[in-house]
């Protein structure tokens, strides 16, 4: 039976595994979202640094400043269980008539979740929408540069049933019912779980869709979970 989902309501599922240095940057970019229907679930995966505490830190500052129905969630998992593991866990915590993810060593645009939410309500055969975004150097923020390889329309499907790659994970919002449908990434695919994730939507006929504009930023770094698999293709 499909649970009660609340109307409105974006659940941001944040996965982390010692990303310590840039968890108050993702964290404060979805406190400051126009969009006032927000809950956060970040998902800690046994982290060895003080990522646990910096969250929980974040936490306590912004409490009382955080309306009531901004609820946000520290899970706190008790052994690694990888990417795939950690993001299903914050998936099944989600309320939200919609699901948004945001890497916790990136940080979003203001108005990222506004756009992407007015559009999926504007288009209600869309079920699934990412965005450009900037990708930047760790040591030098200033330095963005727009993504070239995301697609659009109808290019989408082409590219997946090619076997490419055109949506970044990170900018994702989706609809609960979704993720109701068909779950969550599997093991299967290691170091390329949100790639399945959209080709499973693809395969259950999820019409699929990027905004053009440049609503979230790509932290590059050595120690990113996609740069031994496929960061090139996202730079």
């Amino acid at each position: 039976m499909p649970m009660d989902r609340i109307s409105g309501l974006v659940s941001v599922v944040i996965t982390n595994h010692n990303r310590a240095p840039y968890i108050r940057e993702c964290l404060d970019s979805i406190s400051r979202q126009s969009y006032p229907q927000w809950e956060i679930i970040f998902v800690d995966d046994a982290s060895t640094d003080e990522s646990v505490r910096i969250a929980q830190e974040w936490l306590e500052q912004h409490r009382d400043s955080l309306p009531m129905e901004n609820q946000v969630i520290i899970h706190s998992l008790p052994r690694n269980m990888g990417f795939a593991g950690a993001i299903n866990v914050g998936l099944y915590l989600a309320r939200g008539e919609f699901i948004a993810i945001q890497d916790s060593d990136d940080y979003s645009h203001i108005l990222r979740l506004q756009r992407q939410v007015d559009f999926l309500q504007s288009h209600p055969e869309i079920e699934l929408v990412g965005t450009n975004y900037y990708s930047f150097p760790h040591d030098q923020p200033e330095q963005k540069k727009l993504a070239n390889w995301i697609q659009y329309g109808e290019d989408i499907r082409r590219v997946y049933g090619n076997g490419g790659h055109c949506v970044c994970h990170g900018t994702i919002l989706f609809r609960g019912q979704l993720f109701d449908q068909i779950g969550g990434p599997t093991r299967r695919i290691h170091g390329a779980e949100d790639y399945e994730f959209i080709a499973k939507a693809l395969n259950a006929k999820a019409r699929i869709e990027n905004l053009p504009e440049a609503l979230y930023f790509y932290r590059v770094h050595a120690n990113q979970r996609s740069s031994q698999f496929y960061r090139k293709r996202e730079v």
